[in-house]
């Protein structure tokens, strides 16, 4: 039968079949790059910019395994190995600042990530669009002001003479005395967490009402045909549809668990909170700078930067495993 068919293909027997070379794969790297060569130039001075000043300064981390004088050249610096890392797990300071690290992150983590898409969801619920936009850009604007103006809006707004918070309590007969929340440690995160929120939801918000927008319209006009509400709309479609950009940004969000910043912290932080204030980020300043220890100073810098890369990759192979979303 196979020679038959051979012969009638115009292929005798004698003839050996010899195999086509496999066609040239058209989607290779520098075709790609030469049509879209136009976009890559664009992104070529953001490209630079984030490699002179996020991987250039890498080289810096030997510092934290030397003693490192500022008068002394590279080449006559002391190699201490990790005796500042070993100085740096021995500390007790070192974990009651990881504490209030953690537990001011967990709480961004948790309300700062939850509340943006809540109020996301209702934003694109309001059916005026005049009023939809002043909403939108009133809630914005707080993203705006430094954290400076905010923290003394914070102090002003809780103070124990004339703080409208206190003076709400009081009225409403909740409490009997003013409350000294700048005071007391205990108050500390809760206030912190509520003042980031108030900067920032509207903000972050914004990616989410684009991925909303994103969404086919058909999905609303069938599912109001088949009878479903509006609550049942924002569960099935609208909550599903942002899915992949919640996922994205929770990934990125547990990157940076560790690395919160100390802009908020060293703002709202006084004397009598120190305790429940101080992140890894002022632990790192308060040494690597004030005191001029700058090779203890970069290993708690490394310590964090390192712990931030392991929680990424955790948090992304955790979430390609279980939720088949990732960012790499």
């Amino acid at each position: 039968m196979i020679v038959k068919a051979l012969t009638e293909s115009g292929v005798t027997a004698n003839e050996s079949v010899t195999p086509r070379p496999p066609a040239k794969r058209n989607s290779g790297f520098w075709k790609s790059v030469l049509q879209q060569k136009y976009l890559y130039l664009m992104s070529l001075p953001f490209v630079i910019w984030v490699f002179i000043f996020s991987y250039v300064p890498i080289w810096g981390w030997l510092m934290a395994f030397q003693n490192y004088k500022p008068v002394r050249s590279f080449s006559e610096q002391k190699w201490v190995g990790l005796d500042n890392f070993r100085e740096l797990f021995q500390d007790e300071r070192f974990y009651l600042v990881l504490r209030n690290t953690l537990a001011m992150s967990m709480l961004g983590l948790i309300f700062g990530f939850v509340v943006p898409i809540l109020f996301a969801v209702m934003l694109n619920e309001l059916r005026g669009n005049v009023f939809k936009r002043t909403v939108q850009t009133i809630s914005y604007l707080p993203h705006f002001v430094s954290w400076v103006v905010v923290g003394g809006i914070v102090y002003k707004t809780l103070a124990i003479d004339g703080g409208i918070v206190n003076d709400l309590l009081l009225w409403t007969n909740l409490i009997d005395e003013p409350i000294q929340f700048m005071a007391q440690g205990k108050y500390f995160w809760g206030v912190l967490t509520a003042a980031d929120i108030w900067k920032e939801t509207g903000w972050n918000a914004i990616i989410y009402l684009a991925a909303i927008t994103g969404i086919d319209k058909e999905l609303y006009e069938a599912a109001k045909v088949d009878g479903a509400g509006r609550v049942k709309q924002m569960f099935n479609i609208t909550l599903p549809g942002i899915r992949t950009t919640v996922m994205v940004l929770l990934i990125m969000n547990i990157g940076h668990l560790v690395g919160i910043g100390f802009e908020k912290q060293f703002q709202l932080q006084n004397n009598m909170v120190t305790d429940y204030s101080e992140v890894l980020d002022l632990y790192a300043l308060k040494y690597g700078i004030q005191i001029s220890r700058f090779s203890y100073g970069t290993a708690i810098s490394m310590f964090t930067s390192v712990v931030s890369v392991i929680l990424l990759f955790t948090a992304n192979g955790l979430m390609k495993k279980f939720a088949k979303e990732s960012i790499m």
